[in-house]
């Protein structure tokens, strides 16, 4: 028997698989891993989101997968390209921890990853995508796996156990 292909997506990339293959994120802290899939047709895409919004590009350069504000759209899209049907589309997110705690009055800069979860539900509603699951928040990093024949995100959190929702 064959080994499942597991395809990585990195911070600020986005792809889309199609079963059996799976795919998976490491690192996501603040960060934001944003699942769209349509599972009859057993095919997702992921987007590791870094920044709440294009605003903060610098450059005037902007990497559509490194903002919640553009990779949702852009991931739709590619997931739409690959086959999936729009009315079919759903949702899962992992990520967005406060990973520092900050004494300071800041405030809501240091905000990343709440504002990160903020911007991606945003955009998935005004895109009629259902969230249909998620693991957010916290202070822990998280490793994401999504298979697309199964339509389960594995969860891998430092010191905790493996949760699939």
């Amino acid at each position: 028997m064959r080994a499942i292909e597991t395809v990585k997506v990195g911070i600020a990339e986005m792809k889309v698989v199609v079963a059996p293959t799976v795919i998976r994120t490491c690192g996501l802290g603040s960060c934001v891993g944003v699942v769209i899939y349509d599972s009859g047709k057993a095919l997702a895409g992921m987007a590791h989101v870094m920044l709440p919004h294009s605003s903060m590009a610098r450059g005037g350069v902007v990497n559509e997968a490194k903002y919640a504000d553009t990779a949702v759209e852009a991931l739709c899209k590619l997931v739409i390209t690959a086959g999936g049907r729009k009315a079919m589309l759903k949702a899962k997110l992992a990520g967005g921890a406060q990973m520092f705690s900050f004494s300071s009055t800041s405030g809501d800069m240091m905000r990343i990853g709440a504002r990160n979860v903020e911007e991606v539900k945003r955009q998935l509603e005004r895109l009629h995508i259902p969230v249909v699951a998620e693991d957010v928040g916290g202070h822990s990093g998280r490793t994401i796996e999504f298979n697309p024949q199964t339509g389960m995100l594995s969860i891998r959190t430092a010191s905790q156990e493996i949760k699939e929702i």
